[in-house]
C-alpha cells in the first residue's frame, strides 16, 4: 500500500534541500504516479524511477507526459525492486518518499552493496526512523551505518494528512550528504556493524557486559581508551573505528 504524498509544502521542501541541478542525475525510488517525479523533472537533468508495482507504471507514464512531454523524455522508469536495481555508474542523488518497510535494506542496498554510491540522499521516511538516525544518542546499527558513508540531518516533520491515505505513523523528511569517500573501507565498515550489533543486542548494558565478552574486547576498549562501563549508543563513529583497529591488532598480535 502507498502513501501518495499530496501536500505542496512537503514536495517544495525535499526538492529545495536535495538542492537539485540541471546537471543532476536523479534516481528515486517508489515514484507511484508521479507526485514528486514531476517536481524532480522540472529541475533535474535526468530522473531514473524505479517503481516495483506493474499497476502503476501505466499512471506514472501518463501523469509525467501531460504535464511536460518534452520533460518526460528525460525520466527512464525501471519497473523492478529498487533493492535489487543496479544503480547508475555516474554520480547521482536519491530522493524518494520510500515504503518505510524497505528503509533499512536500502540504505544498506544504496551505501554497502552499490558500486557506486549516491553523493546525497533526501528520503521522507518514518519519523521514529529519522529521528533515530540524527539522535547523538542512537541505539541502531542504521545510525552507525549511515554515518560512515554521510552526515545525516533532519530536515522537517510530515503529520500523516500530508498523505493519500493518511499513514498511521508521522514521517519526516532526512537529508544524508554523503562524503566522498567513507570514514572506512569496506571490510572495517563490516566488521562494525557486526560489532555494534552485538553491543545494541542489549543496549542497556555496558560495554563490558558484550563487547568485553568477546576475545580481546576488554584490551581492546583500554587501547582505544573507551570506558567499558560505557553504553553502546554513547559511542562516536570515530570511537567504533578506533575500537574496530585495536580488537584487529590485538586479534592478529
Amino acid at each position: 500500500g502507498q502513501h501518495f504524498l499530496i501536500d505542496e509544502s512537503v514536495l517544495e521542501d525535499i526538492v529545495t534541500v536535495a538542492d537539485i541541478k540541471k546537471t543532476d542525475s536523479i534516481v528515486e525510488i517508489g515514484p507511484g504516479i508521479g507526485i514528486l517525479t514531476r517536481e524532480l523533472l522540472s529541475r533535474a537533468g535526468h530522473v531514473t524511477a524505479i517503481e516495483i508495482d506493474p499497476r502503476m507504471i501505466p499512471l506514472l507514464r501518463i501523469f509525467t507526459m501531460n504535464e511536460n512531454a518534452e520533460l518526460s523524455k528525460n525520466l527512464t522508469i525501471v519497473e523492478g525492486n529498487a533493492l535489487q536495481a543496479a544503480m547508475p555508474s555516474e554520480a547521482y542523488k536519491v530522493v524518494a518518499n520510500i515504503p518505510y518497510h524497505i528503509t533499512s535494506p536500502l540504505l544498506t542496498h544504496l551505501l554497502l552493496e552499490s558500486p557506486k554510491r549516491p553523493t546525497a540522499m533526501t528520503l521522507l521516511i518514518q519519523r521514529e526512523v529519522a529521528e533515530n538516525i540524527c539522535s547523538q544518542e542512537s541505539d541502531s546499527m542504521l545510525t552507525v551505518l549511515v554515518r560512515l558513508f554521510g552526515t545525516p540531518s533532519l530536515v522537517r516533520l510530515v503529520p500523516p494528512h500530508c498523505f493519500l491515505p493518511p499513514p498511521k505513523v508521522d514521517s519526516a523528511v532526512l537529508h544524508i550528504e554523503c562524503f566522498a569517500e567513507p570514514k572506512a573501507d569496506l571490510e572495517t565498515v563490516k566488521r562494525i556493524l557486526k560489532l555494534s550489533k552485538l553491543a545494541f543486542s542489549k543496549r542497556r548494558k555496558m560495554l563490558r557486559n558484550t563487547i568485553g565478552e568477546t576475545p580481546g574486547g576488554t584490551e581492546a576498549m583500554q587501547e582505544a581508551s573507551i570506558d567499558p562501563m560505557r553504553r553502546p549508543q554513547t559511542l562516536s563513529t570515530d570511537e567504533w573505528i578506533m575500537l574496530d583497529k585495536a580488537l584487529m591488532a590485538i586479534r592478529s598480535a
